[in-house]
C-alpha cells in the first residue's frame, strides 16, 4: 500500500511524508530502512508525542492522510486540530483489520496555517493511470541509465541496461531495487492488502 501510495504521489508531484504512527506498539526501524533509498521524509509519532515537528511539516500546505483504517489518522487530527472531533475506532484483535470510523474525507484548517485532509480508511489502491516514465522520474541517477534501453522496456526484465549501469557504478543497487519493487506495485496490486501502523502523508504546497 505504501508503495503504491508513493508511486502515486510521485507522478502527481506531490511531496509524500511517511508518518509512523503508533510507534509505541511496534518498532519502526525496519519499515525506515525499507524506504531510506527512495529518499522518502518520515517522522516517528506515539500516543502522547510531541507534535510539533509534524506542525512544522505541514503548516501553511494542504495536506492530506491516507492509509489503511485503524492506523490512527483520524486520532492524529484530533490532536493537531482540537476542536476536530473526529470519531475514532481500534484495530480489531481477531482480523487485525480497522473498522472505516471515518465515512468521508473532511478538510479541517489547522491551527498554525495550512490545511489537513482526513479520509477514510482505504483497502486498495489501484495505479493504472501511472505511466512508467513518471515513476522513473523520481531516480533521477536510474533515469539516466534507461537511454540504452529497447524501446517499451519495463525495466524490470533482462533487457533492462539498469543492471549493467547499476554494475557500472552510476547508481545505487538499491536505488534499483526500490524502483522495480514500485514498477512491481503498479503492474499488479492485489485488491485488499493487509493493514499495518504506517500512514503515508502526501502533501502539496
Amino acid at each position: 500500500m505504501i508503495d503504491r501510495l508513493l508511486v502515486a504521489a510521485f507522478d502527481a508531484d506531490i511531496e509524500p511524508l511517511l508518518c509512523l504512527t503508533k510507534a509505541d506498539l511496534a518498532a519502526p526501524d525496519e519499515l525506515v530502512s525499507r524506504y531510506e533509498p527512495l529518499g522518502v521524509p518520515y517522522l516517528v509519532v506515539h500516543k502522547g508525542a510531541d507534535l510539533d515537528p509534524l506542525r512544522d511539516r505541514l503548516a501553511h500546505r494542504l495536506s492530506v492522510l491516507v492509509g489503511h483504517s485503524g492506523v490512527g489518522k483520524s486520532t492524529l487530527v484530533n490532536a493537531l486540530v482540537p476542536d476536530a472531533g473526529r470519531a475514532v475506532s481500534h484495530v480489531n484483535a481477531v482480523t487485525g483489520r480497522g473498522r472505516h470510523t471515518s465515512s468521508s474525507a473532511v478538510a479541517l484548517e489547522l491551527p498554525g496555517g495550512g490545511w489537513i485532509i482526513d479520509t477514510p480508511g482505504v483497502r486498495s489502491f489501484g495505479l493504472g493511470h501511472v505511466v512508467i516514465d513518471n515513476v522513473l522520474a523520481a531516480f533521477p541517477a536510474l533515469a539516466e541509465g534507461t537511454v540504452n534501453c529497447p524501446k517499451g522496456c519495463t525495466h524490470r526484465g533482462e533487457e533492462c541496461s539498469l543492471d549493467a549501469w547499476v554494475a557500472a557504478g552510476h547508481a545505487d543497487p538499491e536505488s534499483l531495487a526500490s524502483l522495480r519493487r514500485l514498477l512491481a506495485s503498479r503492474d499488479g496490486a492485489p485488491e485488499d492488502d493487509s493493514p499495518s501502523a504506517e500512514t503515508p502523508v502526501p502533501q502539496a504546497d
